[in-house]
């Protein structure tokens, strides 16, 4: 899996229920601007706050909606090595591609239990992985050399980089090579990443312009690095207004989205919306970044 990848919201009605009628319109909107794969049920989809049942339901959804025009790589990564493999079990019953595994936060497991959960997930779960390597949400850092020792199965496909260290992101993909993608997981260090060996990104920020962030790719890998680099620097105005000072994803993005008209301002909590100050940031960051 290479390319522009989306960190798909999961959108609620105002009872704080799935809003299925508006997942499918985002998975249409996003076949038809270009996005190469769609990633359900990450944090992004606020899966932390996601019954089981409601998980894989949205798995399914937009595995149904997408209708074989693009891979669907569902988020089914817990602390829970059992729970990890039920719900990657589940997502390939639905007809997932490909599932992204998070490592197991507050555990924090030493680097030789994070290749024996990983191997599990893949063993027993039926589905090849992205692993997710997150330290700021995870408390836990996938070093180079456990993903280079995972990489040796043919399961793990690749890795989500959200380390935010671009020497760590280098010495990955020079120990594993071609045997995995590297995708960026830091809308900030996109362009970086790929210059370091990247051949994607899931993104945040694709949730507000996905048409930018396939450019962003096919310039870049067509050898129009300059154009890449502008559309870089059009797109961190988005970046920023995704990853607000103090607030969490996905709060700037949901509220981003609503102010774009695309879904209500609906949380979870520990979640809520922005309040009136934040969300004149929020605009005059959307309007510098071209959508509003």
């Amino acid at each position: 899996m290479t390319g522009s990848m989306v960190a798909l919201v999961t959108p609620f009605r105002a009872n704080g229920e799935v809003d299925e009628e508006t997942l499918r319109g985002l998975v249409q909107w996003h076949v038809g601007e270009g996005t190469d794969v769609l990633v359900p049920c990450g944090t992004t989809g606020e899966s932390a706050t996601l019954t089981h049942e409601e998980h894989v339901e949205v798995i399914r959804c937009v595995v149904e909606e997408a209708a074989g025009r693009v891979p669907i790589l569902a988020g089914t990564g817990s602390n829970s090595t059992r729970e990890a493999i039920e719900l990657t079990k589940k997502a390939k019953a639905v007809g997932a591609s490909a599932a992204l595994v998070i490592t197991p936060y507050y555990n924090k497991p030493p680097q030789r239990c994070l290749v024996s959960h990983f191997e599990a997930v893949v063993r027993e779960g039926g589905l090849p992985i992205v692993v997710y390597n997150v330290p700021s949400r995870t408390g836990c850092n996938l070093l180079p050399e456990t993903m280079a020792q995972l990489a040796e199965n043919p399961g793990v496909i690749g890795l989500k980089d959200a380390s935010g260290d671009l020497t760590q992101t280098a010495d990955t993909v020079e120990l594993c090579g071609d045997r995995i993608t590297v995708l960026s997981g830091e809308d900030f260090l996109t362009l970086p990443m790929l210059s370091v060996g990247g051949k994607g990104a899931i993104s945040v920020v694709a949730n507000l312009a996905p048409k930018r962030c396939k450019k962003l790719m096919t310039s870049f890998f067509s050898g129009k690095i300059e154009e890449a680099k502008q559309i870089h620097y059009e797109l961190l105005p988005l970046a920023r207004a995704c990853f607000l000072p103090g607030e969490v994803n996905p709060i700037g993005v949901k509220m981003a989205l609503s102010e774009m008209g695309h879904l209500e301002p609906v949380f979870r909590l520990p979640l809520e919306p922005l309040g009136e100050e934040r969300k004149e940031m929020l605009r005059s960051l959307l309007q510098k970044g071209g959508v509003l």
